[in-house]
């Protein structure tokens, strides 16, 4: 379906059946458009329920967009027959298909593992659920903000203020979809070994404690309030400036030397008291007013240059301002996309780079069954066929 000549990616020939909504799951199959996979994104009748998200956007929901870049649009009525039928052929030629049906859901709709292997034995099955696929919590529903709630990731955010916060951003969610893309392009790889087709899960739950690896480490003896952040103290984190915030970041001991230097401050480098990272963090009261009152005497942006790459450091930004940032520029991350409604704009463009080609060109997300008449020529039905389709309503 690619334009001849055209760089694919690694997963060029790829082709991946969409059936997820919201976010995680929408995003991961994103990402493995983004590596050259062929991606169908199938929607009910009603649409992707990210499509009616609050949005600044009036034409379309700027999520919406983000997480669904790169596919192409079917609009599918499984609880129809014929809807269902449409889906079985697809999945003829398909290599993986992906959802975010609660466990139940998949067998009641015609379109669980067992069969759907049937029907194609070298088929990726990959369920992205809340909290996996047993267990007490299995047909509840999984949401970003809930898992960070019971996983810990609320209260770690709040310390060391005491309340719990959310982490803004659906960090969960896009982990997980980076879990999936990881979890899919694994088992395409062992197919490639064995020439057979598997059933791979994804959970939120199981993603958000992956994210937290480093503090869910529980010794024999420790008691259960240890403190479990890595949280390096001291100097490393958010300083005010002459103007804007700068974010420092320098434990290592030739990192310290220079900032010290550069800020005016020698005699702290030298001082013993301070030479080693958890000296600094137990000494943070001493050493950080002296700190700040000599980053007043510039801007954030000013200490971000002057500090290059002798400190690490960045002035917070407004993500507004990385469309236009010269490193993003020059790593091809922003791309130029043209959607049929919401007219031009720029997004994200390439998220990995392979030394083997340049992968797809940039393709906006799809209106609501944009492509349901060309995916459908191209599994063989007839303009009679598809038009009967439309009318009987399992197809729009």
């Amino acid at each position: 379906m690619r334009a001849e000549g055209e760089a694919t990616g690694p997963l060029g020939g790829v082709r991946v059946l969409d059936l997820s909504s919201y976010l995680a799951g929408p995003h991961g199959c994103a990402l493995l458009a983004d590596l050259g996979a062929e991606v169908i994104k199938i929607e009910a009748p009603q649409g992707d329920l990210m499509r009616q998200y609050p949005s600044t956007l009036e034409a379309e929901s700027r999520m919406f967009l983000g997480a669904n870049r790169g596919k192409r649009g079917v609009v599918l009525d499984l609880k129809r027959p014929e809807g269902l039928a449409v889906l079985h052929r697809m999945v003829e030629r398909a290599d993986v298909l992906v959802h975010n049906f609660r466990p139940s859901v998949p067998d009641r709709l015609g379109i669980g593992y067992e069969r759907l292997r049937a029907i194609n034995p070298r088929l990726i099955w990959c369920a992205l659920t809340g909290y996996g696929e047993s267990g007490p919590l299995k047909d509840k529903a999984g949401f970003d903000q809930v898992l960070q709630a019971m996983t810990g990731i609320c209260v770690f955010q709040g310390e060391p203020r005491g309340q719990p916060e959310i982490v803004a951003g659906s960090v969960v969610d896009y982990y997980s979809a980076a879990m999936l893309a990881y979890a899919v392009a694994a088992a395409l790889y062992r197919r490639e070994r064995t020439g057979a087709g598997e059933r791979v899960g994804v959970s939120l739950m199981r993603s958000a404690l992956t994210l937290q690896a480093g503090r869910f480490v529980w010794a024999e003896g420790e008691p259960r309030a240890i403190g479990r952040d890595m949280r390096s103290g001291g100097i490393t984190g958010l300083h005010p400036t002459k103007e804007g915030v700068l974010y420092l970041q320098a434990n290592s001991a030739h990192f310290w030397r220079a900032l010290c230097e550069l800020v005016g401050l020698p005699e702290l480098a030298e001082d013993p008291r301070y030479d080693t990272i958890r000296k600094r963090a137990q000494r943070a009261g001493e050493i950080v007013p002296r700190l700040r009152e000599a980053l007043r005497a510039r801007t954030a942006l000013e200490w971000e240059a002057l500090f290059g790459e002798r400190v690490p450091c960045a002035a917070v930004r407004a993500i507004e301002d990385m469309f236009d940032h010269p490193q993003a520029v020059a790593e091809g991350m922003v791309a130029e996309y043209e959607h049929p409604k919401v007219g031009r704009y720029r997004g994200l463009g390439k998220p990995l780079v392979f030394g083997g080609g340049s992968g797809p060109a940039p393709r906006t997300a799809p209106l609501l069954g944009q492509h349901t008449a060309e995916v459908l020529a191209g599994l063989g039905y007839t303009e009679e066929e598809i038009a009967r389709l439309r009318g009987l309503g399992a197809v729009a």
